[in-house]
């Protein structure tokens, strides 16, 4: 499936830019400095991306490989957000925070799960909890959008009419609908189409050009390579569904 690969390249691509700057994905990967053996942990951190995302690209090798990346960023969610977010409860940016890779996580359970051979029945089981998780996340994201609009609008290249506030708006809009769609199953194959479509131009249009402006800028890279994980993890939902089916549960 090509969604897998997609997912797998961008994890190779986080873990490449860990390596580039010998550090974390910042606040995605919020490991506090003062830990022992911080650069050799990133060092780690950065081979378990490249080696996962790398084994997405073998078919021999795929369904470990999601799994890394599955249960990896399930670990981040676990051990790094989930913290912060018992710490401020009432802190949506926080959430926010987990969403992201909890959705980076949904999607490499269900890439685990079409890859490995799992009994039909168990694997779609598995499909179907992940796309329900993944879906919340992007409700979270939608939502994020319209209390941090300007925020949102800032990062928005003030070239595209109409408005940049428009866009932000717009785009959570995207979000929710996208997400009320997998978790209905009503035109969730086209949703989440347009979702990993939405998420490609993020990539091109917002993220690209801050790396170009700021070659040495870690945040600008680290910005690009999650929103092309996202991409790929939104990919793997989309083709979990049939052809032409405008309803899939």
């Amino acid at each position: 499936m090509y969604g897998n690969r997609f997912y797998g390249l961008g994890a190779l691509a986080l873990g490449l830019v860990g390596l580039a700057f010998a550090d974390f994905a910042l606040q995605w990967q919020p490991v506090p400095k003062t830990i022992p053996g911080h650069l050799v942990l990133a060092y780690a951190s950065a081979a378990i991306l490249i080696l996962g995302g790398g084994a997405l690209l073998v078919r021999r090798w795929a369904s470990l490989g999601a799994l890394t990346l599955a249960v990896f960023f399930g670990l981040w969610v676990v051990v790094l957000h989930g913290p912060l977010a018992l710490a401020e409860p009432t802190n949506f940016g926080v959430w926010q925070g987990v969403a992201e890779i909890l959705a980076l996580s949904a999607g490499g359970v269900i890439a685990w799960a079409t890859t490995s051979g799992l009994e039909a029945a168990r694997g779609a089981r598995v499909v179907r909890i992940a796309r329900i998780v993944f879906a919340l996340c992007l409700l979270v994201f939608g939502t994020s959008h319209f209390l941090y609009a300007k925020f949102t609008a800032s990062m928005i290249p003030k070239a595209i009419p109409p408005s940049a506030m428009f866009w932000a708006y717009a785009t959570g809009v995207a979000h929710i609908a996208a997400g009320l769609a997998i978790l209905s199953g009503i035109m969730a194959r086209l949703a989440s189409r347009l979702l990993s479509a939405m998420f490609a131009l993020f990539a091109v249009l917002v993220h690209l050009p801050l790396v170009a402006g700021d070659l040495h800028s870690h945040l600008a890279w680290i910005g690009l390579t999650i929103t092309l994980a996202l991409t790929g993890a939104a990919w793997v939902v989309a083709d979990t569904y049939g052809v032409g089916s405008s309803r899939s549960n």
